[in-house]
């Protein structure tokens, strides 16, 4: 091949990565629409749409594109965290054509929705994508096939079945009669109530989750569209705050290391289980207290938010304190203020520290929003309105849904 030849091949290969790197970003930023509270795309199987979806649909891309780009097949370690989840949706109970068919119809209506936004150099670049995405498409679908076998064998789906009607009874409040004399499925009679709900987890990260509930001697688990629920045994005699405290060890390492959580985990006791029902509420609320007010804390308790607990369980009342900040809702400074003033415990010193000004400029703000809001920040008790307030607008705007 001629120079001229060598630097043309040159050019079309670098402007073909470009592309197909273009459409790698489309098909990301397509993942990132969906949301697992209220699916955008009603087309898609609303069993496909949990709370693993994404991070296991982004990671799919990936290594898809990867695929695409050099030819060579992805590793069984690459894939382990989508294999991991289709053997989990597998457990929840959903059968093997219809785990695999989902597999389908998701990474379908992806590509299906690229052309739309692609240009004519990215369209042109989808014209060869059928034989690598059909290549691609029966590993996936021969590695999940043959781990959902493997997981069959080894554990009987009788079991699984009892499982689930136990758990479901459980939650609901009704007895799961005949199963409670079930030896190889033994039930404790009191629980702590878990309820799992992710911020952004990266693949793999529910699941591994998943299998360390698992591992908890007479844990049961069920799963939902925005996460799971757990119920942990407690033992004749144990404590339920050291049952939490061991929670804590056990299931949040790796998860809560970074600037935020990467989930969050509701807990309630439940002393019989009759008190079941009552504790899932409680912990569904304090759960999704944690994601919607980005805590630190990985574990959530009734006890460590007794007011935003309060503000929280009536929608009328949080409404009703969300209004009471709207004459803020144009003054993006006074409320960041108060923001900071409250996240460091009323201390005007720390907020002007923390937001670059002078200390005067920070009781100036508070000034004025006692005008604009009627209500105080400098006094005690119209300070606790408007951090209530503050609390309801927040739970409103994250879409708080227990």
């Amino acid at each position: 091949m001629t120079r001229a030849g060598t630097v043309a091949a040159f050019d079309r290969t670098t402007r073909r990565v470009s592309t197909i790197e273009r459409l790698l970003a489309d098909a990301i930023a397509l993942v990132g629409g969906f949301s697992t509270q209220s699916p955008i795309y009603d087309v898609l199987p609303s069993s496909l749409v949990d709370a693993d979806f994404v991070p296991a649909a982004e990671l799919n891309v990936r290594l898809f594109f990867r695929f695409w780009l050099d030819g060579n097949q992805p590793t069984e370690d690459d894939t382990r965290p989508l294999v991991d989840r289709a053997v989990s949706l597998l457990h929840d109970g959903m059968p093997l054509d219809e785990v695999l068919g989902n597999y389908r119809a998701g990474v379908d209506f992806l590509w299906s929705q690229l052309p739309s936004t692609a240009s004519p150099a990215a369209r042109a670049a989808l014209a060869e994508i059928g034989r690598p995405l059909s290549e691609y498409l029966s590993l996936m679908t021969a590695r999940i096939a043959m781990a959902c076998v493997e997981d069959a064998r080894r554990r009987p789906s009788d079991e699984l079945e009892r499982r689930r009607g136990i758990v479901d009874a459980l939650l609901a409040g009704r007895d799961p009669g005949d199963w409670l004399d079930d030896p190889a499925v033994p039930v404790a009679d009191a629980f702590v109530v878990a309820v799992i709900r992710p911020g952004d987890p990266g693949p793999g990260t529910l699941t591994d989750l998943r299998h360390r509930i698992h591992d908890l001697p007479g844990a049961f688990l069920r799963r939902d569209i925005r996460g799971w629920t757990a119920l942990i045994p407690i033992d004749s005699g144990d404590d339920s705050t050291a049952v939490i405290e061991n929670l804590s060890s056990r299931l949040a390492p790796g998860i809560g290391t970074g600037a935020a959580p990467l989930l969050w985990i509701g807990v309630s006791p439940a002393a019989t289980r009759a008190a079941i029902p009552a504790s899932f509420a409680e912990a569904r609320v304090v759960a999704e207290l944690g994601r919607c007010l980005s805590r630190n804390e990985v574990i959530c308790r009734r006890q460590d938010l007794r007011l935003e607990y309060a503000v929280a369980v009536d929608g009328s009342v949080r409404k009703e304190l969300a209004s009471v900040l709207e004459p803020l809702a144009d003054q993006p400074v006074l409320a960041e203020t108060l923001g900071v003033f409250f996240a460091n415990e009323c201390n005007q010193n720390a907020a002007a520290r923390l937001l670059f000004v002078h200390r005067n400029t920070i009781t100036y703000r508070l000034t004025r929003i006692a005008e604009l809001t009627g209500y105080d920040p400098q006094r005690p008790t119209e300070a606790m309105t408007l951090s209530a307030a503050r609390t309801a607008q927040l739970l409103e705007e994250k879409a708080f849904s227990a």
